[in-house]
């Protein structure tokens, strides 16, 4: 079915041509190009992508990712380094968060603490989203939100999108921050998405850092007690 994710692909191929004068996939037939958007991968080494900035190739790689899954949603494409220091974009609410908070919340002890670990070693610019969003739920004074917050949240910056995904189901699932409040250190990991982590080139890294904060010895396995 046809979903915003596929909004985010379209961007990613205007933007590859835009850049490059090219077409992502290409062939003499529809069918063919249908092939080359299962089979290739888009081209990032001829020119002018090698002069283009790093920045410039991570935006258009992020939004032509396969896995709709991994591909970045609109919020984060307009939170990404090569398009956020433009003074007149306005990152929206994003819906992905309160998925991603729902699985949060109903996970294991292990998991939560995994996803903690991972969200200590995201770098300032992948913080950024996560402070945008986090900013848009109107923290108290004390740097913490609530189930009301996310309410009011919504009534003021919900997008048709998130109007049509069942928005009053998505607040039943985070009834337990009814009783009490998330600070940012957890909201980043609840917020946190592994798959579009596994999807940057520095992944083993993070998964590295992460695993470290578990096991400050660097030798043993990590045991479940």
């Amino acid at each position: 079915s046809y979903s915003t994710e596929a909004d985010v692909w379209s961007i990613g191929v205007i933007a590859y041509i835009l850049l490059c004068g090219s077409r992502p996939f290409w062939a003499r037939t529809e069918s063919g190009i249908f092939r080359a958007v299962l089979k290739a991968d888009p081209s990032f080494d001829e020119a002018p992508w090698p002069a283009l900035s790093s920045e410039a190739r991570d935006f258009v790689k992020h939004l032509l990712n396969k896995d709709p899954r991994k591909r970045l949603t609109a919020a984060q494409a307009l939170s990404h380094p090569w398009i956020k220091n433009y003074n007149d974009v306005k990152v929206p609410l994003d819906i992905l968060i309160f998925k991603l908070m729902k699985a949060y919340l109903r996970s294991s002890s292990l998991r939560k603490a995994a996803l903690r670990a991972l969200s200590k070693t995201l770098t300032v610019d992948e913080l950024f989203y996560l402070k945008e969003q986090f900013a848009l739920l109107e923290p108290n004074k004390n740097g913490t939100i609530s189930l009301e917050n996310i309410k009011v949240a919504l009534m003021k910056n919900a997008t048709d999108a998130m109007k049509e995904s069942r928005i009053p189901e998505f607040l039943a699932s985070l009834s337990a921050l009814q009783y009490r409040r998330m600070d940012f250190d957890e909201f980043c990991a609840a917020a946190l998405s592994v798959h579009q982590l596994e999807a940057l080139d520095r992944w083993e890294q993070h998964a590295r850092c992460a695993y470290e904060l578990f096991e400050k010895d660097g030798n043993r396995a990590i045991v479940i007690d």
